[in-house]
């Protein structure tokens, strides 16, 4: 894979991300065009479902930069669409213009989409290479198959991706000391809002309702414009304060789940990809004994008060690389597959 590819592909990662959390039910997609000599023309990502993807807002950005003709390459994170959906197919924006390579970081996961559209553009003559087949590839294909596993998970397995995030004092405990909300570092806490930021949504339960009334809106960090999440509370309706839920409900789309054993099924009929779980430990203890986690994040606080990171993941990759708070994670060696 040459130098300039992997660059790109780095380029692409990354200006998809900006948009994870938003994009949902579609995946986070970017695309990177470059010329004959390697230099980048334009980058571009998905920004929103029902806008333009990947492919065809960097064609268009071509376009009005007047670049498009020097357009020899294409770097895409997932296989360019060859359906119509909301939009038109991204294999043809990309065949409007005089492209020859494209390289494909992951082949699109989605079962109920007829036609690939790698098989369509080699069938016109593109030069289509697939980073899985490259030497040398594998830390850059790994950061677009982290960028697409909430997708994939809901494509393959009918549920979101879900990440568990705790918090516990050197002791061991979840209860924050008298008078506040939170014992983590103010960078911890940044943390925990960037997460918010990324996903779709937030599971919760009437315990934490009751005993904390969250907030659980991003605040720490710059959100997505008008972004509106789903909230799922495990428990009974009747079980939270009436004006907390109305508070919620002004900013969260707001289900219930009474029975937590029908809440893969609840979250199956949702268009969330990525779902983040605060809640307390009756909730993370059901969840732990059901294996509905992808991700367990724990934040512990030691003596110092210094926190520190480690991570559980059920999976061969995760969303939370993206992050650079996951080289603390790795440095620490706290991160481990399960």
């Amino acid at each position: 894979m040459p130098a300039a590819i992997g660059a790109a592909f780095d380029l692409a990662v990354s200006e998809a991300w900006r948009f994870m959390g938003r994009t949902a039910p579609n995946p986070a997609v970017g695309c990177v065009l470059l010329d004959a000599n390697g230099t980048v023309l334009v980058i571009a990502a998905h920004h929103r479902a029902g806008a333009a993807h990947a492919e065809r807002l960097a064609v268009e950005q071509a376009r009005q930069l007047g670049v498009v003709e020097r357009i020899h390459t294409a770097v895409v994170t997932l296989e360019p669409c060859n359906h119509t959906g909301r939009t038109p197919p991204c294999t043809q924006a990309l065949l409007s213009t005089p492209v020859r390579t494209v390289w494909i970081g992951c082949a699109d996961p989605n079962p109920h989409v007829q036609g690939g559209g790698a098989a369509f553009l080699a069938e016109r003559g593109l030069d289509v290479r697939w980073l899985a087949q490259s030497a040398h590839a594998e830390s850059v294909l790994n950061r677009c198959r982290a960028l697409l596993a909430p997708f994939v998970s809901k494509a393959v397995r009918g549920r979101p991706w879900i990440t568990v995030k705790q918090a516990l004092d050197s002791a061991g405990s979840m209860l924050p000391p008298a008078g506040r909300t939170t014992f983590t570092s103010p960078d911890s806490l940044r943390f925990a809002h960037a997460l918010r930021r990324v996903t779709d949504g937030i599971i919760t339960g009437t315990g934490t309702a009751r005993a904390d009334r969250p907030d659980l809106t991003v605040r720490h960090v710059e959100d997505h414009p008008e972004r509106r999440r789903l909230l799922v509370v495990c428990g009974q309706q009747a079980n939270v304060p009436a004006d907390w839920l109305a508070s919620r409900e002004q900013v969260f789309d707001v289900q219930f789940c009474p029975d937590s054993a029908a809440l893969p099924d609840l979250l199956a009929r949702t268009e969330a990809l990525w779902l983040l779980v605060e809640a307390g430990p009756t909730l993370l203890e059901t969840l732990r004994r059901s294996a509905l986690w992808d991700d367990w994040l724990t934040i512990r606080q030691d003596t110092q008060g210094q926190d520190h990171f480690s991570v559980s993941t059920r999976q061969d990759v995760t969303p939370l690389s993206l992050f650079a708070e996951w080289a603390r994670c790795t440095q620490e060696a706290a991160c481990s597959l399960v």
